[in-house]
């Protein structure tokens, strides 16, 4: 995710508590979807919470960028 970041990322993820939760938790619902995806019944109940599942991680991973975004604005700007 976000490969353009790496850097960034691991940074963060030791700087910021509250990056390294929403990174944290967008990984444990990934790896919970795959699960499921994995061992799905074809149970319409576990279709819909995959699907409430992956649109939880979507907005996780939109907030993660918006981070991301901010803090390489604020690097750029003490840059100057």
């Amino acid at each position: 995710m976000f490969p353009e970041f790496r850097e960034l990322i691991s940074r963060l993820k030791t700087e910021d508590l509250h990056f390294k939760h929403l990174f944290d938790k967008h990984n444990d619902l990934d790896q919970k979807i795959r699960n499921l995806e994995d061992h799905v019944n074809h149970v319409h109940m576990r279709q819909e919470e995959i699907e409430r599942m992956k649109k939880e991680k979507l907005h996780l991973k939109d907030q993660i960028y918006q981070v991301l975004l901010r803090h390489k604005a604020e690097s750029q700007v003490q840059d100057r």
